[in-house]
C-alpha cells in the first residue's frame, strides 16, 4: 500500500509544483534535503556503529550471562515457552536489552533469532506460540531508557537539548508496553479459555 501512497503524494507535488509555477523552489527543496539526509544519515550511522559494536562485545563476554540470568524471572513469567530454550533466552535478552538501550536497529537480528528459536519448540507452525505474540508486542512497544537514536537525531538537527526528552519517553514507553503486557496476558488467557 506505501507503495502506491508515496509515489501518489511525490507525483501530486510535482504537478502541482508546476501548475502553481513553484518549480524551482521545488528543484532547490530537493537538493536542500538531500543535504540534510546525507548529514543525518552519517549521524544516524555512527550511532549505529557504536552501539552494535558495543552489544557485540557483551554478547562475547560474561556479560550477557549475567544479564541473561537478571533478567531470567521477567523473561521467563513473559515467555514460558522459552523457559528451557537457552538460545531463545539468550537472543530475548539481547532484543529487550537492545531495546531498552533504544538501538532499535540493533534489536532486530536478535529480535528474529528469537523468533527463530521460539518457532523451533512451537508445536503449531501455521500459528504464533504465546511467546511469540509477546516478542511481537514488547518489540512494538520497546520500552527504552536511553534512546539514543532519537537523541541523534535531535542532535543532528541542533536541537537546544536533544536529551530532554528522556523523561517523556521514559513515561509513554512504560504505560505503553505495561498495556501491550496486560492486553496480551489477558487474551492469552480468554484464548486458552474458550
Amino acid at each position: 500500500m506505501l507503495n502506491f501512497i508515496w509515489p501518489l503524494l511525490i507525483l501530486c507535488s510535482f504537478i502541482y509544483a508546476i501548475i502553481s509555477g513553484n518549480i524551482e523552489r521545488l528543484n532547490n527543496s530537493i537538493f536542500e534535503s538531500l543535504e540534510e539526509v546525507i548529514t543525518l544519515s552519517m549521524t544516524l550511522v555512527g550511532t549505529m556503529c557504536l552501539w552494535c559494536g558495543l552489544m557485540e562485545i557483551v554478547k562475547n563476554t560474561s556479560i550477557m550471562s549475567r544479564l541473561t540470568k537478571l533478567l531470567r524471572p521477567v523473561i521467563g513469567w513473559l515467555f514460558p515457552d522459552a523457559k528451557n530454550n537457552k538460545e531463545a533466552m539468550d537472543n530475548i535478552s539481547m532484543n529487550t536489552i537492545s531495546n531498552i538501550l533504544g538501538l532499535g536497529n540493533a534489536a532486530t537480528p536478535a529480535g528474529i533469532k528469537a523468533m527463530e528459536s521460539l518457532n523451533e519448540t512451537n508445536r503449531e507452525k501455521n500459528k504464533l506460540s504465546d511467546s511469540m505474540l509477546m516478542l511481537i508486542v514488547l518489540n512494538t512497544t520497546s520500552l527504552e531508557l536511553i534512546p539514543t537514536t532519537v537523541i541523534a537525531i535531535r542532535a543532528s538537527l541542533n536541537a537546544n537539548s536533544p536529551a530532554s526528552i528522556i523523561v517523556p519517553i521514559w513515561v509513554s514507553t512504560i504505560i505503553g508496553t505495561l498495556v501491550g503486557i496486560i492486553s496480551t496476558k489477558i487474551l492469552i488467557k480468554r484464548s486458552k479459555n474458550k
